[in-house]
């Protein structure tokens, strides 16, 4: 799989969300998004969704959010959560 990184904790809205919708759109079933940022995404989760991708989001220990997306149905994307945002 093909990780597209994202790091949006510093970029002020609506950079991330235009940047993210923009990265969605060219995603394949070989790549995901991987984002970081500061609050949970809602606006991009709908989206996704309203997309019918896969979506994980999980809040690490120090309030930072780790957002995964991608249009493979197939794949385990916590998987790739769990090995990116928290070592496992």
């Amino acid at each position: 799989m093909t990780k597209i990184d994202l790091d949006a904790r510093e970029l002020e809205h609506p950079k991330p969300l235009e940047m993210s919708m923009k990265i969605l759109h060219n995603l394949d079933d070989s790549s995901y998004l991987y984002m970081i940022h500061r609050k949970n995404p809602i606006p991009l989760i709908d989206f996704a969704k309203g997309l019918n991708l896969q979506i994980v989001s999980k809040e690490d220990t120090q309030q930072i959010w780790h957002i995964l997306i991608s249009p493979n149905q197939e794949i385990d994307l916590h998987v790739y959560l769990s090995s990116e945002a928290f070592g496992v």
